[in-house]
């Protein structure tokens, strides 16, 4: 049988994720300083990109004539972006290559004028924005630390119950003790928890494994050799030895005497002992104390009469621009020396699309900042005990964009309000029924079993079932578990811990 060749022809439509799109949805989820690090890289290599010195005043004044910025390119807002919104890709023919930019009409596209930007509707003073010392937060705690991590491992119910004990009972250097229990703190809390040994053992080495690398060991031979396992270097198992035979003459630097038991050379056990250096004996010291932070908030917050407005901080952001001297010399068809008409195109579209995918980021976590203050309300009034139940759908569904995209604003970005500096994700919780009323939010109830805790007699503490019917008194119903669960996410021992004696 013969094969019968056919010609045929067939349309068809591919879809594609633009490297415009690729670029603001990476620009969205960005923290501030990746970004500002991101602009920075942008400006060194794009010639058209420029950040002129913040210290001048009426800086937009003084632009070139056709000097195009990201302040003043308010003429056309881009729709907002979903990821992903796939685009027809561009066909390119040999015979003519990517349609090239009309000049005149580009460069006389930009307005000029001083914008009035959606970003400070209040009109407040920039000037009146937050102190650097107001900007002050506290360290992140080692137990909310190691629970975000502990999210993203696979656990069943009775290993996630001991994981949890295990956290919940660590001290300030990230040791695993209980200051009542001679011998391993691990039996105590196997049978608080009701697991075999061996899986609270297993446990203990995953929370080992989490970063910082050593917490929860029980003592100092334990917490080195946790870390010394990651450490992939000649010498390191000839230090894992020396650890377990021979710590105390490590600690008072006796070599000779652990290389002549050892029967090896002195130097040999020198060069070993200097992976000490890259071992921490207190690895969750970084984790404790009250020293301050710093945080720059990408949006404020602020209380206007009746009314809370929002104002981005556009802060090393909104004086980037193109520069003008190109545009003059692009407009006079002089361009520098060897600068090709297709170099500089290249550049001055990247440019471009650099300042409306940081645009439309501002303009994406101010619609979600104001749609947030919407919902929570009664918190920037009344505190944290008026946080209300908030998931990502209801934000999106206000305000017209995709979950995927909400999630990617919230993320790593921050707001100061008159209740303090909070992640934008921070406002995101699940609920908590009430009895007779609204729901209340979860991390609400965190903060009210935080509260009985507090004024609790501390020689006769409140039990887990004492709490449960406290928050009930105050119209919350949970279960004895979460209230347990709730505690041990505090970092609040069981009340059998927490009893003084004196």
């Amino acid at each position: 049988m013969g094969m019968e060749l056919k010609q045929s022809l067939r349309m068809s439509q591919s879809l594609v994720m633009t490297p415009q799109l690729q670029q603001a949805i990476k620009l969205l989820q960005l923290s501030r300083m990746e970004l500002l690090e991101q602009v920075t890289a942008e400006i060194e290599q794009n010639p058209l990109l420029e950040q002129p010195d913040e210290t001048v005043e009426g800086d937009s004044a003084d632009k070139a004539p056709g000097e195009a910025s990201l302040e003043a390119d308010t003429r056309e807002q881009p729709a907002e972006f979903e990821a992903p919104v796939p685009e027809k890709a561009q066909e390119v023919t040999p015979e003519k290559g990517p349609e090239e930019i009309d000049w005149d009409q580009y460069l006389n596209s930009y307005q000029f004028n001083e914008p009035t930007t959606a970003s400070n509707k209040g009109n407040v003073d920039l000037e009146d924005l937050p102190s650097f010392e107001a900007n002050m937060v506290k360290k992140e705690d080692l137990v909310d630390h190691l629970h975000e991590q502990l999210a993203g491992v696979r656990l069943n119910d009775a290993e996630l119950r001991i994981a949890e004990l295990i956290i919940g009972n660590l001290d300030d250097d990230g040791y695993l003790t209980l200051t009542d229990v001679e011998g391993d703190p691990l039996i105590r809390l196997a049978n608080e928890a009701d697991v075999d040994m061996r899986v609270a053992e297993k446990v203990l080495r995953r929370v080992q494994q989490l970063d910082p690398k050593g917490c929860a060991a029980r003592d100092l031979e334990e917490c080195l050799l946790v870390q010394l396992q990651a450490l992939h270097e000649p010498g390191a198992a000839l230090l894992g030895l020396m650890l377990k035979k021979h710590l105390k003459l490590l600690e008072s630097k006796n070599y000779p005497a652990i290389a002549k038991d050892l029967k090896l050379p002195l130097d040999e056990v020198v060069q070993a002992s200097k992976l000490l250096a890259r071992l921490d004996p207190k690895p969750g010291r970084n984790f404790s104390g009250d020293d301050a932070q710093y945080i720059t908030p990408d949006v404020y917050v602020y209380k206007m009469g009746d009314e809370f407005t929002v104002v981005l901080n556009d802060d090393g952001l909104s004086k980037l621009r193109i520069s003008g001297a190109y545009l003059q010399a692009l407009k006079g068809g002089r361009l520098p020396a060897g600068q090709t008409k297709e170099f500089v195109q290249e550049k001055l579209r990247s440019a471009h699309w650099l300042l409306r995918s940081i645009h439309q980021r501002q303009r994406t976590i101010h619609k979600v900042t104001e749609s947030i203050v919407k919902f929570q309300r009664d918190f920037l009034e009344k505190g944290i005990a008026h946080l209300k139940p908030l998931i990502l759908r209801d934000v999106a569904e206000d305000i017209g964009m995709h979950e995927s995209t909400v999630s990617r604003v919230t993320t790593a970005k921050y707001v100061h309000t008159p209740q303090g500096i909070f992640e934008l994700k921070y406002f995101f919780n699940s609920s908590i029924a009430r009895t007779g009323g609204d729901d209340i939010a979860s991390e609400a109830v965190k903060n009210h079993i935080k509260q009985i805790v507090g004024q609790e007699d501390p020689k006769n503490p409140y039990s887990d079932q004492k709490i449960v019917e406290l928050l009930k008194a105050q119209g919350i119903e949970i279960a004895r578990r979460t209230v347990a669960k709730y505690r041990e996410v505090l970092g609040v021992l069981p009340s059998s811990k927490r009893k003084r004696y004196v």
